[in-house]
This record gives C-alpha cells, sequence and structure tokens, in this order.
C-alpha cells in the first residue's frame, strides 16, 4: 500500500464532503477506515491519521495564501 497515495486519496474526499470532515473531527480513525474501505492496523492508524491532519491543514494554508495573492 503507498502510504502517501492513500492519505492523498482520503484528504480529497474528506475535503469534497463536508460530513466527511465533521466525522473526521469527531472521530479521525474510523472516518479514514471507512473512506479507505479496510481496517487499518493499530500501529499505522496513527501515522494515517497525522497524515490526512497535516495535509488538510496545509491544504488550509495553502488556500489561504492563494486568496492573500
Amino acid at each position: 500500500m503507498d502510504i502517501k497515495a492513500k492519505i492523498t486519496e482520503i484528504v480529497e474526499k474528506i475535503k469534497g464532503d463536508p460530513k466527511l470532515m465533521e466525522n473526521f473531527k469527531k472521530d479521525p480513525e474510523k472516518t479514514i477506515e471507512g473512506v479507505a474501505g479496510v481496517n487499518i492496523p493499530d500501529g499505522m492508524a496513527d501515522k494515517i491519521v497525522d497524515g490526512v491532519k497535516a495535509k488538510l491543514a496545509g491544504d488550509k494554508i495553502s488556500d489561504g495564501l492563494k486568496k492573500l495573492f
């Protein structure tokens, strides 16, 4: 499994669906498992959740900078 590609795929789905975004904020691991369609092993779950959170935060910063310029 290509983790970076999977994170990008998950981020795009979450960004495109406000309900998923709300669910992600409440229970990130369960939401990611639902979006990915797989049960994420415990050792990997934290890394994937952190990756998705970082990518979502980075995209928000990027979007904000685009609006400034």
